[in-house]
């Protein structure tokens, strides 16, 4: 592992060069949304646990382990207007094989919308939805190094457009022998379009490359994570004409004083994720939660105004045989976006 990261870094500063922004060049967009509420107070990105917690399969299957058998969950995500977005999944373990499988649903459904003709005459409504299908695997091949692999097949309805894609993931999870380090590899997104919108114009999925290491404390209940993304390409950052006024992380300056360096640091700072949780109690009864992610911080931000955009925070505990959640995700000064979720294992329920 100490040979592989130095390797991965370097990767990260000589793939490609390229000067966009990232959002709006792939379709099915919704396979990057958080799928439950620990994920979202924890910033939208948590690949670097291993846990019980099924969830955490769904954006990398190499965590997938058998303190999952039989665990169930279901998640909710509390959006803006009529928008409606959820995640469950389960999970069983296979003793003979040593192989953890897992199955769920990522969906979305954007609400109706009114259909119109070229001079705006209503003639009816209509609406929109896209949906995922996840089915993975993950075994552990050596005592610190297991493996994962997910399938999703997908399908977005927009009207009377339809579209089916097929997408894989693949991930390497390291620990040490105490268990309170760990880090990862996860390609994200692999796939194509199966069929497209209309004629044969087939367009890409948001494809990433992530690492991620995480580190609970030896003498504080307390475990942090860094999550690298988009380390398939180095410049993510976006040219707005319309900003006067540059956020470098928490801190506000003016555009004036820009250097190549500040250039330099916020564009790499775009690609880390920082988050952290504390444990508490026998079994982590209760788990408190913060994160920050600066790409949301810049991409989000209101020119002129100072918001908390990129933040988030939650709080979990566990409540006799389930684990309840709550995650907040801060996208805009005017609010942000709530989270819910609700977890157990079948095995409670016969003791």
């Amino acid at each position: 592992m100490k040979k592989i990261l130095p390797l991965l870094f370097t990767l990260f500063f000589v793939l490609e060069k390229t000067d966009a922004q990232v959002g709006g060049d792939h379709i099915y967009e919704f396979l990057n949304l958080s799928n439950s509420a620990r994920v979202t107070g924890l910033a939208g990105n948590l690949i670097t646990v291993k846990d019980d917690d099924v969830a955490l399969a769904y954006s990398n299957p190499s965590v997938l382990n058998s303190e999952m058998h039989q665990s169930l969950t279901f998640n909710y995500n509390f959006h803006l207007s009529d928008i409606s977005n959820g995640y469950f999944g389960y999970a069983h373990h296979l003793k003979k094989q040593d192989l953890t499988l897992h199955g769920g649903l990522q969906y979305i459904t954007y609400g109706k919308f009114d259909l119109t003709d070229n001079l705006g005459n209503v003639n009816g409504q209509f609406k929109a939805s896209e949906y995922a299908l996840t089915m993975g695997a993950g075994k552990q091949l050596y005592e610190n190094l297991s493996v994962g692999a997910n399938l999703k097949l997908i399908n977005s309805q927009f009207e009377s457009y339809n579209s089916f894609g097929v997408a894989t993931d693949l991930g390497a999870y390291y620990s040490d022998s105490t268990g309170r380090f760990g880090a990862t590899l996860v390609f994200k997104n692999m796939g194509f379009q199966l069929s497209a919108y209309e004629g044969k114009n087939r367009e890409p999925l948001p494809f990433d490359i992530q690492i991620g290491i995480s580190q609970r404390l030896k003498h504080l209940p307390f475990r942090f994570s860094f999550i690298g993304h988009n380390l398939h390409r180095w410049n993510i950052t976006y040219d707005d004409p319309n900003t006067v006024e540059s956020v470098f992380l928490i801190g506000d300056g003016d555009q004036d004083n820009e250097t190549p360096f500040k250039d330099f640091a916020d564009n790499f700072f775009r690609h880390v994720i920082f988050n952290g949780e504390f444990l508490f109690g026998k079994g982590e009864i209760m788990r408190l939660r913060i994160g920050y992610n600066h790409m949301m911080r810049r991409e989000l931000s209101v020119t002129n105004f100072r918001s908390r955009s990129g933040f988030s925070f939650g709080i979990g505990m566990k409540i006799k045989r389930f684990r309840i959640d709550y995650g907040r995700g801060i996208f805009h000064f005017a609010g942000g976006l709530n989270h819910l979720s609700i977890s157990t294992n079948m095995k409670e329920f016969r003791r």
